[in-house]
């Protein structure tokens, strides 16, 4: 990935450990999810929000469902699968931006 060197990004340990970090930096995790009601493009978004995605496969555990401030998803017609996780974290990451005004210009 030749656009590597412009990211800045943080390995956590665990869990734990990138929940707490997020919680001191009061940062609200949402969390994109199959089964969550409320639509991606009707949330309200905030620049210090953090959005977590689970694996295609299983997605995330109950109890970090549980943790999170805010769990949103992409509506799909009915009987559809969901969508994969490169397009859906485009698209949710993309309506983020575009509602705090983070776009580059």
């Amino acid at each position: 990935m030749d656009y590597f060197e412009h990211v800045d990004y943080t390995r956590h340990a665990d869990w734990e450990r990138f929940h707490e970090t997020a919680k001191s930096r009061d940062a609200r995790i949402i969390l994109l999810s199959s089964k969550a009601e409320q639509p991606h493009h009707g949330f309200d978004y905030r620049k210090s929000d953090i959005l977590l995605f689970g694996s295609e496969g299983s997605g995330v555990p109950l109890t970090i469902h549980e943790q999170c401030d805010g769990r949103i998803t992409i509506p799909m017609k009915t009987d559809m699968r969901s969508l994969n996780l490169a397009v859906s974290a485009g698209m949710a990451l993309g309506e983020a931006l575009r509602q705090t005004g983070q776009f580059p210009r």
